[in-house]
């Protein structure tokens, strides 16, 4: 039987709760799924506002809307991450400086950011890669000495916390992905976090195609009206009902994600002692949500060894981002500076399965075939 490397699920009341949308008579967003997923995640994580959106990608254009970037400005983010993170940024002008990652881990080092600030900096967009948190307290600190916003890229961090604090409670913005390879999925879908109360209305605003209609629906105002910038962010509620199902199971999922990578890392062990890969490393200041599991080897070409050995025993694994300040896009406009973590991620980082259904068998089959690859038997 061949192990997918991911593998969307259900869990809980999806189908019913999809069929239920549908017979509201009200399917085209912001309905009773919409404020039943925006109270669960202003609830249990202490969001000031959630908006959800049809992607993680809309969600960071949005951010990118509500800081005010225009042509010229500078923002600064990690090269090693996906493509969304910059493009929010460049599709309003902005020019990227792209960050090294640190060498324990893919996450933006935070002692290269300083360097890269400018007058023209307009705002630091981080990422937490794999639901590791960043160092935020250095970043933080150097943000607010030097006023620049802070948005977190928590594609992949749900229900992670940095010292206590979830992560995307605590830059201004954070942007949320549930896609069908995160933690809680809807097939495509998204939410944008705003801790800035200052930036409440103007975010509602932006989401509802730049009209006050949501100021209209809490009565606030007599009729609606073209007020800002805007487009349409807003996902179905049949995306919404299938996400709060999701969301009712979200501790049974988590658990079950963090038994299997505990499986992985306690099983490969013995061979990151004989020096043969490297296994992720958790600071101690963050907390493991079990987003995906990797393991780095000593360089491209035994990862492509590895991949494809493990593809021809029926286990399908993937190498993640390719640096951005080396892509075909960006490479002409890069400053030329070497970033060499992110590109020994690039070249080294192996995924390996992970996802709900996934059983300790198929982890231990897999962990037998890598054991059997680096000839440890």
């Amino acid at each position: 039987m061949k192990i997918a490397f991911n593998k969307p699920f259900l869990i809980g009341n999806e189908i019913e709760y999809i069929k239920d949308a549908i017979s509201s008579g009200k399917i085209s967003g912001d309905g009773a799924y919409t404020k039943k997923c925006h109270d669960f995640f202003e609830k249990r994580f202490g969001f000031k506002k959630v908006l959800l959106t049809s992607s993680c990608t809309d969600a960071l254009e949005m951010c990118s809307l509500l800081v005010g970037i225009n042509p010229g400005d500078e923002v600064i983010i990690p090269s090693y991450t996906f493509v969304s993170t910059a493009n929010a940024f460049v599709l309003r002008g902005a020019k990227i400086a792209f960050a090294d990652s640190m060498s324990e881990n893919p996450n933006i080092d935070v002692n290269k950011i300083e360097e890269l600030i400018t007058p023209r900096t307009k705002a630091i967009a981080l990422v937490h890669y794999g639901g590791i948190a960043c160092q935020m307290d250095e970043i933080m600190e150097i943000a607010s000495r030097r006023n620049i916003p802070v948005i977190e890229d928590a594609a992949q961090a749900i229900d992670s916390y940095y010292k206590g604090r979830p992560l995307g409670s605590i830059g201004c913005l954070s942007a949320f992905s549930f896609h069908e390879t995160k933690n809680v999925i809807s097939g495509e879908g998204g939410m944008i976090a705003i801790n800035d109360e200052s930036l409440i209305r103007r975010a509602e605003i932006i989401r509802e195609k730049g009209t006050n209609r949501a100021a209209f629906f809490r009565g606030e105002v007599d009729k609606y009206n073209w007020v800002d910038i805007g487009s349409s962010f807003l996902p179905s509620e049949i995306t919404a009902a299938f996400l709060f199902a999701q969301l009712e199971k979200l501790d049974e999922i988590q658990n079950k994600r963090k038994s299997l990578w505990n499986r992985y890392h306690e099983s490969l062990k013995p061979l990151e002692a004989l020096g043969k890969i490297s296994l992720p490393v958790i600071p101690g200041y963050a907390t493991n949500n079990a987003h995906l599991f990797y393991i780095m080897c000593a360089n491209a070409e035994e990862r492509t060894g590895l991949s494809a050995f493990l593809k021809k025993n029926d286990i399908l694994s993937v190498f993640h981002y390719l640096s951005l300040h080396r892509s075909p896009f960006y490479a002409a406009r890069h400053d030329g500076r070497e970033l060499p973590n992110s590109d020994r991620f690039s070249d080294c980082l192996l995924r390996l399965p992970m996802y709900y259904e996934l059983r300790e068998e198929d982890v231990d089959f897999i962990v037998k075939k890598i054991k059997e690859f680096y000839g440890e038997k």
